[in-house]
């Protein structure tokens, strides 16, 4: 039986100048939500969130946007999604219905950290359907990151930018 001995030597690689080192990576795709804001009273009362999108994929007509959106235009798109494209779309995070009880001895929906938990699933929940290269096609998903209203009642399976 002959020892083999693994060859360890460094892969030959293009030398690397600075701006292959420190400059934008070749495709990135940055989306976050912050800024929770509750607004109105009573029962029409509502948080939304700031949702930003940094970008340079060719496929987005923007390269930042920036919008601010509610749990139920999340909830449009998951169904969007779901209905229009071949991904399957991840869960959102849930409704609470517990939290809108009455007599709770908190704020209920409205909660500090309900909301920072919201926040936490709504961001992720974007950033896996974005990073789906079939769903980057959808219009559904453009109108939601970078129009700044949603058209709840626009249907177009798929959005090119030519």
């Amino acid at each position: 039986m002959a020892d083999t001995i693994a060859d360890t030597r460094r892969l030959f690689t293009k030398p690397q100048n600075l701006n292959d080192a420190y400059g934008p990576p070749s495709n990135f795709l940055e989306i976050d939500v912050s800024n929770p804001e509750t607004v109105g009273v009573g029962r029409g009362r509502y948080t939304t969130y700031e949702v930003r999108l940094k970008t340079n994929l060719p496929i987005f007509k923007l390269k930042e946007s920036s919008v601010r959106r509610r749990y139920s235009d999340f909830e449009w798109l998951r169904a969007e999604l779901e209905r229009e494209s071949k991904v399957v779309v991840p869960p959102l995070p849930g409704k609470a219905l517990i939290r809108q009880l009455p007599f709770r001895g908190d704020d209920g929906i409205f909660d500090d950290s309900f909301i920072e938990e919201r926040r936490q699933g709504l961001e992720q929940f974007l950033n896996k359907v974005a990073g789906h290269p079939l769903a980057q096609n959808e219009r559904c998903l453009h109108m939601f990151l970078q129009d700044e209203s949603v058209d709840k009642t626009h249907h177009s399976k798929v959005y090119l930018i030519r």
